[in-house]
């Protein structure tokens, strides 16, 4: 837990982090290289110094690695896998469901753990959706609409067969819907990760959650005048957490306009770890007050109430998560790495 200079305990949840395997070994072509490369870049020129990652590690790193980075210095109390595949550019895929659910069985009190689907797996892809809600109890999808899958360049969420998807997610209980809609990922097309289809699908299926990863960047006046009419729209700051560090007017631009547009109780903090480590993100946060201009300009303020919103308790709301139940629960709860 972060403590507050008025020495409150923050409950943080980190509603996005990935295990992944971006290594040569796995990497089934070049666009394997070129995918996590764009990783890394984003990495090395949104980090502090003293946080950058070598290369190699960057490539894959441990399950210890993620234990300690995310919770041990982290200050983060839980965690959210949200996994891709990628298959056409890793042998083995970027994401591993069942490596996160080893993990999550041995700390279930600090992780949880997404699936995924893509709509073009057709009838196999929906019984895989029914094995992962049965064995692995998911509560929520993560979506890459851009992923590569032989000819095909991406889909849309209101295509046909994406439409059965999301269906059979509302049948089977999958009520949050994290969708990738953000800067483009070399080789995937900027195009195919458009927010305009987030509108349809929120209006298609109210009972579904859509979190919209990155909130659209760089389309974010687009996802902001779809998120204030649907009210089942959220924004995932993923991608924006680091611009505190490099581009802080920047950063106070893009959460004053989603506190304006969509208010405090649906705004998601995310590191995206492992591009970047959850520690540092989460110091500048809780330090981070609004200039003067943006704040009489948008009526907004980033005051403790609203930051313990963001780092916690909206995505504890979505995921049916009791923070003085888990608080309890942690109390004592020591982890150490060997």
């Amino acid at each position: 837990m972060f403590k507050a200079s008025n020495g409150e305990e923050i409950y943080v949840i980190d509603s996005h982090i990935a295990l992944w395997d971006g290594s040569v070994e796995n990497q089934r072509n070049q666009h394997g290289a070129e995918f996590i490369n764009c990783f890394y870049d984003y990495h090395k020129n949104l980090s502090p110094k003293e946080n950058l990652w070598d290369y190699n590690k960057f490539l894959k790193y441990s399950a210890e690695d993620l234990i300690q980075d995310v919770f041990v210095k982290g200050h983060v109390d839980m965690a959210i896998f949200q996994p891709v595949f990628l298959t056409d550019f890793y042998k083995n895929g970027f994401g591993d469901v069942e490596e996160n659910a080893k993990l999550i069985e041995k700390y279930p009190n600090r992780l949880i753990g997404n699936g995924t689907f893509d709509p073009r797996d057709g009838e196999r892809g929906l019984e895989y959706l029914e094995y992962l809600a049965e064995t692995h109890k998911i509560q929520g999808v993560k979506l890459y609409t851009a992923e590569w899958r032989g000819d095909s360049k991406g889909y849309k969420l209101y295509d046909p067969w994406t439409q059965k998807y999301l269906e059979k997610c509302e049948q089977l209980g999958i009520k949050n819907i994290h969708v990738h809609k953000g800067p483009t990922i070399l080789p995937l097309n900027r195009d195919a990760f458009d927010v305009a289809d987030i509108d349809d699908a929120a209006t298609s299926f109210p009972g579904l959650n859509f979190i919209v990863e990155h909130c659209g960047l760089p389309r974010l006046e687009d996802f902001c005048w779809i998120a204030t009419q649907e009210k089942n729209v959220y924004a995932g700051l993923s991608v924006v957490m680091p611009f505190i560090h490099t581009r802080p007017r920047y950063f106070a631009e893009i959460i004053s306009e989603l506190l304006y547009w969509l208010d405090e109780n649906r705004i998601l903090f995310g590191s995206d770890y492992a591009i970047w480590e959850p520690n540092w993100l989460i110091e500048k946060f809780m330090a981070f007050e609004f200039p003067e201009d943006i704040a009489q300009e948008t009526g907004t303020q980033l005051t403790l109430s609203v930051k313990k919103k963001i780092l916690g308790e909206n995505a504890a709301r979505l995921y049916g998560i009791d923070i003085e139940a888990q608080k309890a629960k942690l109390r004592g709860d020591k982890i150490v790495i060997k």
